[in-house]
């Protein structure tokens, strides 16, 4: 597969997982709506991180601002903030108290403002895509 194929996979796969995050918020499924999120900006920062690179294999790690530092993007500092707060979104691999606790502070508002903010930074990075093509 050529870079720009691994590319569009990795948008096309961010595009099919915001569906989900819609369809998890209405089913009231907070926490999973948050974790997708995560994986929609993982998806998008990794397409990022194709264009800039020379490799077509971005590194397999999960931390968001890692990411976005090996790529030539230039988000604002409430942007990285919400790379920093989005990584303790990432459930895999938590311990079962930090998930519990996590689960009773995810309230419906604080999901509906996170989400506006995280496709706020979507569009964002997918302007950047095409702008830079």
């Amino acid at each position: 597969m050529g870079k720009d194929e691994v590319i569009k996979h990795w948008v096309f796969t961010a595009e099919r997982d915001w569906q989900s995050v819609g369809l998890l918020f209405d089913g009231k499924q907070f926490v999973h709506a948050l974790f997708f999120c995560h994986l929609v900006i993982e998806k998008l920062l990794k397409a990022h991180w194709v264009k800039d690179n020379d490799e077509r294999t971005p590194p397999r790690i999960h931390d968001l601002e890692h990411i976005y530092s090996e790529t030539d993007l230039q988000l604002n500092v409430d942007r990285v903030d919400l790379l920093r707060v989005m990584n303790s979104w990432n459930l895999e691999g938590r311990y079962q108290d930090y998930k519990d606790k996590f689960y009773k502070s995810t309230t419906e508002e604080y999901t509906r403002k996170k989400i506006s903010e995280v496709d706020e930074l979507r569009l964002w990075l997918l302007s950047e895509m095409q702008s830079e093509r």
